[in-house]
């Protein structure tokens, strides 16, 4: 019992030191009472919030929402294109919009388009997370949405009015679906946290970018 007590403050200490993704997204979304997930999958990072905001979870991809469900991750789910999100939820009717591995999936031009619904929708915060330059990415689990079809940088979110912080590392080290490259792999992760104390305050050499847009920040997005 003891070992375990220890290995779970090890763990714990750990994550305080080099709090992953899912930390560093519920800090982003602090003091928002609702949240609308585009393109939540059904493995949405939300799930791991220690105080969840009431959530509505949005995906084109059927076994996802159903996975998603049995799970319990969000309070409320809608089964649509999410390009047609601007037609379905009225402006500032979210504290806060999220699309967590989304835009990558979509041509620029629609990515743009979705962007700018979001910030419309959103009564406080938009939030994007994306890997920082085009990452290469096939269909994998029958879900034709899965394949990449652009690259969006730290410059460019930070051009269109985000607050841009680094994620999961020095980019070299990380390839698609975010895997460590080199190998032993556990070493070259611990590797990967260490430049995280680098590069989350330094997001171009980042490997993803974690991007958040306040309501009435300027910069406005252009087709």
């Amino acid at each position: 019992m003891p070992l375990k007590k220890n290995n779970k403050l090890a763990a714990e200490a750990y994550n305080q030191i080099f709090p992953g993704y899912p930390k560093e997204l519920e800090r982003a979304v602090k003091g928002c009472k609702t949240l609308l997930d585009i393109g939540c999958g059904e493995n949405s990072p939300v799930r791991h919030f220690s105080q969840k905001p009431y959530s509505t979870g949005v995906d084109a991809f059927g076994p996802s929402i159903k996975k998603s469900k049995a799970e319990g991750i969000h309070d409320r789910y809608c089964r649509m294109n999410i390009l047609e999100i601007g037609k379905r939820f009225k402006p500032s009717s979210f504290d806060c919009v999220l699309a967590s591995d989304v835009i990558e999936h979509l041509p620029k031009t629609e990515g743009l388009r979705l962007l700018r619904m979001m910030e419309k929708i959103a009564a406080k915060k938009a939030i994007v997370f994306t890997p920082n330059g085009f990452l290469p990415q096939g269909e994998f689990g029958n879900n034709p949405w899965q394949k990449h079809k652009s690259g969006w940088t730290a410059e460019e979110m930070k051009s269109m009015g985000y607050s841009i912080t680094g994620i999961n590392g020095w980019k070299p080290l990380r390839g698609a679906y975010a895997m460590i490259k080199l190998r032993p792999r556990l070493f070259w992760s611990l590797v990967s946290d260490l430049t995280q104390l680098f590069t989350r305050s330094h997001p171009k050499q980042a490997f993803q970018i974690l991007c958040v847009k306040e309501k009435g920040a300027k910069h406005d997005i252009r087709l």
